[in-house]
């Protein structure tokens, strides 16, 4: 394969040699020592080496040129905290004479860090091995209660120990990722008080800048690299149970969790104070914490049967579609194979120029196929349709099936707090945030979720959010006045770019509008339009053009909001959250353009964000309180809940009317109405 290659890109190997190869035969009149530098600007440098990921040579870097400005350390410099890393005091704690110690001393504490060791990543399904706390840098202590070979003190002893010093709401607890420990102690029948996170404490601050794992936080800010996971339970067919791990052993990696969490509160929690940030860190960030973690506990109800079955209908589709794919190709061959459908598409039918990847195999990516599509040709539309039925089988009906707890028969889908630079939710283990909306393949899956016995699913979800928060970001007169008389804001845009009264708007046009509407919240460029709503490139910049013409103050919002952000490194949503755009000064033209539209999104998809937050907090009291019905599930701008059919019309009206005061909350008073759509059935498909 290699020799193949090599041979067909014989020109580009020589050329790569060539560019390579360094010319050590240049004059040079200057001496070596001039090009030494003398003063190095170091926020620059370290503005850099944050941005790039290159989070060791960083550390080196503060090491030898000291801290940077922007940067407190707490009162602790950098050769401080590495000589307190380097001589730390783990402990384990096997004796209850030990733990009735320590939880004296934690009790005289105001601030302490907490991390559970466990069976399992899923926090339904995990076990409790072991609990790690310290109280100050170099002093951290590890319990363990589920070793095997290993002398361990019992669960349920170190439980009714612990439980008072963990629910007083006098002494905070500290954590990395905390939900996931706040589950786990659930489970046992703690609540934890007066929590905080380091990782949505990083989260806060330098969203789109890094990641907000313990391991790349650990280097970035205290330059240690922590024992990593692998290293402690091997990989493979030999790796360990956590359970199995020498408790010698899991002591140094557990207790260094609980010190390195608790170090990084105190430089994380600084700076968010320092940069203004701790309204969006209390207010948006901390009470997903425990609203979240009701939502993965509780889960919503899968119907297995109605899965396979579909699974089934899915199949056949599948085979129709492939013999058709088989008919036109003229011989079978497997068409998830991109190697095999190249020579197909290229070398067999013949239908497109020859297109190869970077790596030099054959393109047949969605958007080769999809431009394929536009000429006609009836095959590119068929691979589309088959990768598209494969999977949604693969990815759902499938899988789906797998993630149905045994003893709930619900999924327990797991929200991640900081996966995106946005603000936005995501979710895994299942993944529910990507399920088609539009499709009727999409509605088909949905009707898989249902409610129990007795019990109906509410829908209900903010009519188009990002628009409205355009309207008023942006102060667009002639949306927030369509906005507010309740207009077709579609037929509104179609009328002001084709020219054409509001009342004699087509179909068609109102189609094109839309397109537009939301194209233009995305940076669409006129290619993406033109092939959006199949016409000319001039046509659609035309379209643009006259868009921006009778909403100029959205082309003005733009311009600005790329101005600032070149400045700042950042884009602020309508709360003041801070999403970076790391790229938006970058030389290279496509990566500075990618970034540009990000800009012009970020704020308004980071505000939608954080208005679904918002209201989820304020659902969530009302719901409490009236003890009516369960939320379960988060999908961008979509809450679902469930409750009992004789209640379904008064909880209706207290989740509409808590999603509508939002708009006028303590946070952000919105010049516009916001409006939501709340539907019921028997399951998702029928409530959405």
């Amino acid at each position: 394969k290699r020799r193949e290659t090599l041979i067909a890109n014989k020109d580009k190997a020589l050329i790569s040699k060539k560019l390579v190869t360094l010319k050590d035969d240049v004059p040079i009149k200057n001496d070596p020592n001039e090009f030494l530098i003398k003063e190095i600007d170091r926020d620059k440098l370290y503005t850099f080496l944050r941005d790039m990921e290159f989070n060791r040579l960083l550390s080196q870097a503060i090491s030898f040129y000291g801290e940077p400005k922007e940067k407190k350390f707490s009162s602790e410099n950098k050769s401080t905290i590495e000589k307190k890393i380097s001589t730390k005091q783990y402990k384990k704690i096997i004796l209850e004479k030990d733990l009735d110690k320590l939880i004296k001393d934690l009790n005289t504490k105001s601030i302490i860090s907490v991390d559970t060791e466990t069976s399992s990543l899923n926090p339904q399904e995990a076990e409790l091995i072991g609990i790690s706390v310290s109280y100050a840098p170099n002093k951290s202590f590890y319990i363990p209660v589920g070793h095997k070979n290993n002398k361990c003190l019992s669960k349920d002893l170190v439980i009714k120990k612990i439980k008072p010093i963990l629910e007083d709401p006098s002494i905070k607890k500290v954590g990395q990722n905390i939900k996931y420990d706040y589950i786990i102690f659930k489970k046992s029948g703690v609540e934890l008080t007066s929590i905080e996170d380091t990782m949505l404490l990083s989260y806060t601050l330098d969203a789109g800048n890094n990641r907000h794992n313990m391991d790349t936080l650990s280097e970035l800010h205290l330059g240690h690299k922590t024992i990593s996971f692998k290293d402690l339970v091997g990989t493979g067919k030999k790796q360990l149970k956590f359970s199995e791990v020498d408790v010698d052993k899991a002591t140094e990696y557990a207790a260094e969790d609980a010190d390195v969490t608790l170090r990084l509160y105190e430089i994380l929690s600084e700076r968010v104070s320092d940069e203004k940030l701790s309204q969006i860190y209390e207010a948006f960030e901390k009470p997903m914490i425990k609203i979240l973690s009701k939502l993965e506990t509780y889960g919503i109800k899968v119907d297995d049967i109605y899965l396979k079955e579909l699974s089934k209908k899915f199949e056949k589709r599948l085979e129709k579609i492939e013999k058709e794919i088989f008919k036109i190709s003229g011989k079978e061959f497997n068409i998830g194979s991109p190697k095999q459908l190249g020579e197909i598409i290229y070398n067999e039918l013949k239908i497109a120029k020859l297109k190869k990847t970077k790596k030099g195999s054959l393109a047949t990516s969605a958007k080769i196929l999809e431009d394929l599509a536009l000429t006609g040709q009836k095959f590119p539309n068929l691979i589309l349709e088959w990768r598209q039925v494969s999977k949604l089988k693969s990815t759902y009906t499938d899988a789906l099936q797998d993630h149905i707890n045994k003893d709930t028969k619900r999924v327990h889908t797991s929200f991640l707090l900081a996966a995106t630079n946005t603000g936005r939710l995501a979710s895994s283990d299942p993944n529910l945030q990507n399920i088609p909306i539009k499709t009727s393949d999409g509605k088909e899956i949905r009707k898989a979720f249902i409610a129990e016995k007795n019990n109906v699913l509410i829908s209900a979800d903010y009519n188009q959010i990002e628009m409205r928060i355009l309207a008023d970001m942006a102060d667009v007169k002639e949306l927030k006045k369509a906005f507010k008389q309740n207009q077709d804001i579609h037929k509104l845009t179609a009328s002001q770019v084709f020219g054409v009264p509001i009342n004699k708007i087509s179909e068609d046009q109102r189609r094109k509008a839309k397109a537009i509407n939301f194209g233009i919240i995305y940076g669409i460029t006129q290619y993406g339009l033109a092939k959006q709503i199949s016409v000319s490139n001039e046509e659609a910049q035309e379209f643009i053009n006259s868009y921006f013409k009778k909403f100029p103050e959205i082309k003005d919002y733009m311009n600005s909001t790329i101005k600032s952000c070149r400045k700042l490194g950042y884009v602020s949503n309508i709360f003041g959250r801070r999403i970076h755009l790391r790229g938006i000064n970058d030389k290279n033209f496509s990566v500075r353009s990618f970034q540009e539209r990000a800009a012009i999104n970020a704020p308004i998809q980071g505000s939608a964000a954080d208005i679904i937050r918002l209201a989820m907090i304020k659902v969530d009291k009302v719901l409490e309180a009236k003890d009516k019905a369960k939320m379960l599930l988060q999908i961008h701008d979509e809450l679902i809940f469930e409750c009992l059919k004789n209640d379904e019309k008064s909880v209706k009206k207290l989740i509409k009317e808590s999603m509508v005061s939002v708009s006028s909350s303590e946070y952000h008073m919105f010049s516009i109405p916001l409006e939501v759509s709340i539907n019921s059935g028997n399951n998702w498909g029928e409530a959405h």
